[in-house]
């Protein structure tokens, strides 16, 4: 048991390289830096995340092998530690860091934060647990202390799925712009399609699954392809990875397309891209779009729920499309590379920058920065 109880506990599954905890993880820098007392508490500490967790958070590893385990550690932790607050984000950490605290009978205040469509999701994945999950929500959230939402989507989506008056809900976009991004998006490429003379490359980034349609954007490519000389990349890993693999074979996009798994910064990528594509069937958010505008890269998008529109103003700052429109995306994008594209004002970004974040969540976990912390933070 430390000494003075944390400020936030933050409570994951894991910090494996999903959109979701990259964000949690952004957050957890922003408190620090905001003089709080962080501990981040993991069913199981794994993922390739990990190491980029900063010194300042105690790490907490629940060592739990099951979902079922991970309940009795959590009120274990909740006892001895008595953390001010709680965020708990993802399915199912949101449903225990409830539980645990309803048995544990400790006063921390317990804030969910929802990053998808569940009635979308819940429909269109067939495992029995994500089928449950707008369930479990409508039976659990009602003892929440705050529910943050990360898109108007979302947060009307889950209106409906709890039964809970939208009030309840607080709307707070993901904090995917922070200073690091920056610096990182300035870090050379070593791949040889990013070298001066090569084709321009179209950039997709996000877990190879359905959610993400990269079959829509495959068969766009070729499309594209077949009109003028480029390049497509997907950064990321899953379950889809073979059955992409049998469609890029299927279609003769080999010498096209690179499959490259997980890459520790994507943000360089982004950078040098000729335009970023999204095609996903549903979000929650879409972190990658407001990531890629914010370093300068063109977006294609599917208008999907729930994020992109709101993201792109409605189109203002990228073109739309409609989900699953094969030629709708290839057009959108043969015009991105023939020089049509949109500016975005600067201001516009601020509601995703980190502090802008970081300030709104503390407010909803009842955590102001106190007059001794941002004398801290002037004096840095």
């Amino acid at each position: 048991m430390s000494k003075t109880p944390p400020d936030i506990a933050i409570f994951l599954r894991c910090l494996y390289s999903g959109g979701a905890e990259r964000v949690v993880l952004n957050l957890a820098r922003g408190f620090v830096r905001q003089g709080l007392k962080v501990d981040m508490v993991l069913a199981k500490a794994c993922g390739s995340l990990l190491e980029q967790l900063p010194s300042e958070i105690r790490l907490i590893d629940l060592k739990a092998e099951s979902k079922i385990s991970t309940l009795p550690k959590l009120i274990k932790y909740l006892r001895e530690e008595n953390p001010e607050s709680m965020l708990a984000a993802l399915h199912y950490p949101c449903e225990i860091a409830l539980l645990a605290k309803r048995i544990a009978k400790v006063p921390t205040r317990i804030v969910v934060s929802e990053h998808n469509h569940l009635s979308l999701e819940a429909k269109r994945i067939s495992q029995l647990s994500v089928r449950l999950t707008p369930l479990a929500a409508r039976l659990l959230y009602p003892w929440a202390d705050g529910i943050v939402s990360v898109s108007q989507g979302v947060a009307e989506d889950l209106a409906k799925v709890t039964k809970l008056p939208k009030k309840r809900i607080d709307l707070i976009y993901n904090p995917v712009i922070s200073p690091e991004l920056f610096v990182k998006a300035r870090e050379k490429i070593n791949h040889p399609w990013f070298q001066p003379g090569e084709p321009p490359v179209i950039l997709a980034v996000g877990r190879l699954h359905l959610q993400k349609d990269y079959p829509t954007l495959l068969r766009a490519f070729l499309q594209v392809r077949q009109l003028r000389r480029c390049r497509l990349v997907i950064l990321g890993e899953g379950p889809e990875k073979d059955n992409l693999t049998n469609l890029v074979n299927e279609l003769g996009l080999q010498a096209d397309v690179a499959m490259l798994g997980f890459v520790d910064n994507p943000y360089a990528y982004m950078a040098h891209s000729a335009v970023f594509v999204l095609s996903s069937a549903w979000e929650g958010f879409g972190n990658v779009i407001a990531e890629a505008l914010a370093v300068g890269t063109p977006i294609v998008s599917t208008n999907c729920e729930s994020g992109p529109a709101e993201i792109l103003a409605n189109g203002k700052y990228g073109e739309l499309t409609p989900v699953g429109d094969v030629k709708a995306m290839a057009e959108a994008i043969l015009s991105v590379l023939a020089g049509n594209t949109k500016q975005v004002d600067a201001q516009w970004l601020n509601q995703f920058q980190l502090e802008t974040c970081a300030e709104k969540y503390l407010k909803v976990l009842q955590l102001p920065v106190s007059s001794e912390q941002l004398t801290v933070r002037s004096s840095k």
